[in-house]
């Protein structure tokens, strides 16, 4: 019955988000019925996700659902660059890394430690985790300095914005052959009794084929309604006098990360900590080392760059979001409080985006 509420949702908010668009319906209301429909379809591309997640493995399943929980995110920011709102992109970009490090981690082991009181993983994974954030920070800290110092042109920034991005794509790929195939048993996560579990409890709603057809269908969609809900982003920023660092930070953020927010906070509420980390930090790293690069370069052969300069309150946000992450991850253990902690910190960055 839940199931087929939810499919009813599904494809009524759909259709009607279609229909918003295409009759042009006041900017307003497209913008509500988008954001409501581009959440329903991030769910069922998150369910779609899981379900593929399940044939494929743990370490894999994690890798996919940090992608595909992506994909939204992804696809909106592409239509922003064609849009040439590049400020926006970064917005939505540093929106996207401080919601996973803070909201949805913060969530998932505030969840997960309700019901249990101390959840472990690998520290091992959760060592590189840390180091690769601070590889991201390093990144789009470099480009800022040097262009704020005035000690290279905008060409030259652009240029360097290429080469970094390039470097931050092959550091990624490595990162992946590293994680899952040199290393794969290295970095598998703590696992927990076989008794502790029934056998069916993460068993597929789907079978193999229909995931996969049910994964690319939910990714066409939400390619459709990211496309209507950039078109009136525009309109809704002017109409409620927003700006658009908190417009993309937050509220295309936390719409575009809907799929990570239930995939990760039901993953903790199994115990299943390892795998909630996985997507949460997977996730923001993925935005931070294949995602934005992979906009820059998308960017270019679009005839307009767009550089890796993120302002300085930016860096300072994904800085502090990296900081606290990686100060309460690193041990391989969480509680609730922590979870708390997160969430406090986020709150206190969404407070100052929204005065901005």
């Amino acid at each position: 019955m839940r199931n087929r509420i939810s499919s009813i949702l599904l494809i009524a908010t759909f259709v009607l988000s279609a229909v918003a668009h295409y009759m042009n319906w006041d900017s307003i209301l497209q913008f509500v019925i988008s954001a409501i429909s581009v959440i329903f379809v991030a769910g069922f591309l998150g369910k779609a996700t899981e379900n593929v997640a399940h044939y494929a493995g743990q370490r894999l399943g994690g890798f996919l659902n940090a992608t595909f929980g992506n994909a939204a995110e992804l696809i909106i920011a592409i239509f922003l660059v064609k849009e040439g709102l590049f400020d926006m992109v970064k917005a939505s970009l540093t929106g996207s890394i401080i919601g996973n490090l803070l909201l949805v981690l913060g969530l998932s082991i505030f969840a997960g430690g309700l019901k249990f009181k101390i959840q472990n993983y690998n520290v091992s994974l959760a060592g590189l985790n840390g180091s690769l954030m601070i590889v991201a920070i390093i990144a789009l800290f470099i480009p800022a300095v040097f262009l704020n110092t005035h000690s290279i042109t905008q060409k030259d920034t652009n240029t360097l914005s290429l080469i970094v991005a390039g470097l931050l794509i092959l550091a990624y790929i490595a990162w992946l052959v590293f994680s899952m195939v040199t290393h794969k048993n290295y970095l598998s996560d703590v696992t927990v009794d076989e008794d502790e579990e029934l056998p069916h409890e993460h068993a597929p709603e789907w079978s193999k084929k229909k995931s996969i057809l049910y994964l690319v269908l939910a990714t066409v969609m939400v390619a459709f309604v990211s496309e209507w809900l950039v078109g009136t982003l525009e309109v809704f920023t002017v109409q409620f006098g927003l700006s658009e660092l908190f417009v993309g930070a937050f509220l295309v953020a936390i719409i575009g990360n809907a799929a990570e927010h239930s995939a990760a906070i039901m993953l903790a509420m199994k115990n299943k900590i390892g795998a909630a980390v996985e997507i949460a930090v997977g996730s923001s790293l993925q935005i931070a080392l294949f995602v934005a690069p992979v906009l820059v370069f998308v960017s270019y052969f679009t005839g307009r760059t767009m550089d890796i300069v993120f302002t300085t309150i930016e860096l300072v946000a994904i800085g502090v979001a990296v900081f606290i992450a990686k100060s309460i991850t690193q041990d391989g253990s969480t509680n609730w409080y922590e979870g708390l902690l997160l969430m406090v910190v986020y709150i206190i960055l969404g407070v100052s985006f929204f005065l901005v």
